[in-house]
């Protein structure tokens, strides 16, 4: 990258990057995956080198690549939850639960869901249909098939 280059980088850099993390930082409400998407609108600032017409229009090209950039960010949290099970067995009241819970966050996500909504969430079968949008015998048939994959895992501890 050439001095002059660099040099315009720094620039949008210093001018832009505590307003762009502010509205990061409202949208994703965590800091380090702010600072994450920060350093992705920058990376493709430097990338793209677009030519503005003035700074209003620079700024709002920083500020509409950051936001999509956020929006992509929540989108793929969403598609690709995690649940840390150290973080969630301090809500389960008996040792046991714990070892229940790890098998049941190892099943096929189809199963999983379908079992944590009945037995969790105390959903019926009508209503989980009408949530993962199947059929009832279609609720049935995967919370059968999950019980028999947990009875088999459980039964193995034994």
């Amino acid at each position: 990258m050439s001095g002059q280059r660099e040099a315009e980088v720094e620039r949008v850099i210093e001018k832009y990057s505590s307003s762009l993390f502010r509205m990061c930082f409202v949208i994703l409400k965590h800091e380090q995956d702010a600072q994450d998407v920060l350093q992705e609108a920058f990376i493709k600032y430097m990338q793209k080198s677009p030519e503005f017409r003035d700074e209003a229009h620079e700024k709002a090209w920083l500020f509409k690549i950051t936001a999509n950039l956020c929006k992509d960010l929540l989108r793929f949290k969403k598609r690709n939850q995690y649940v840390d099970m150290k973080e969630l067995e301090q809500y389960l009241k008996e040792p046991e639960e714990s070892d229940v819970l790890k098998e049941v966050m190892t099943l096929p996500a189809k199963y999983k869901m379908a079992i944590h909504l009945y037995y969790i969430e105390g959903y019926h079968t009508s209503e989980i249909a009408k949530i993962m949008q199947i059929s009832e015998s279609a609720v049935k048939k995967r919370m059968q098939r999950g019980r028999e994959m947990l009875k088999t895992r459980l039964e193995a501890w034994e």
